[in-house]
């Protein structure tokens, strides 16, 4: 075989292999105007992105509006023990479970109530939750969160 014709052998094998021919692509056309307007769906995932995030951030603020409301209960339920536990020792029960309540917990306003009967003190602390986020607020409003603890009355 002359070498003339392993190099055409070679080129051929090589053109067919990588999809030209003498120069030319073979089985693929590059894309004209008409099909790109058609078929060109560029900037989609942009499109659905704006349209479906404001209600990502609406279900996220939600979600922080009711995991605050949840923290803010298990306080107003902690105050409330401890407000019953310091009026449960003490001549005065009111002032001190009111003191204890302030001393506790930063919430404020907080409504602390103390009912003496017989043996038994109970308090009742009342604290109402103004939700800050703009559009969660509107939509759920404040919560009035509420609870009561009972101790053993033991004066001094």
């Amino acid at each position: 075989m002359s070498a003339r014709r392993q190099v055409a052998n070679r080129g051929s094998w090589k053109s067919r292999r990588s999809g030209t021919k003498r120069g030319r692509s073979v089985g693929t056309s590059s894309p004209t105007r008409r099909t790109l307007r058609r078929g060109d769906d560029r900037g989609q995932a942009v499109v659905e992105l704006a349209l479906v995030l404001p209600l990502i951030v609406v279900f996220v603020g939600a979600g922080l509006q009711v995991a605050v409301v949840a923290r803010d209960q298990l306080a107003i339920e902690y105050v409330a023990r401890e407000a019953a536990r310091a009026a449960a020792v003490s001549a005065d029960p009111g002032q001190a479970a009111r003191a204890a309540a302030d001393r506790v917990t930063g919430l404020s306003p907080i409504d602390v109530a103390v009912n003496v009967a017989g043996e038994v003190v109970r308090v009742r602390v009342r604290y109402v939750n103004v939700t800050d986020l703009a559009l969660v607020g509107a939509a759920i409003g404040d919560v009035t969160l509420e609870a009561t603890a009972a101790m053993a009355w033991e004066p001094p």
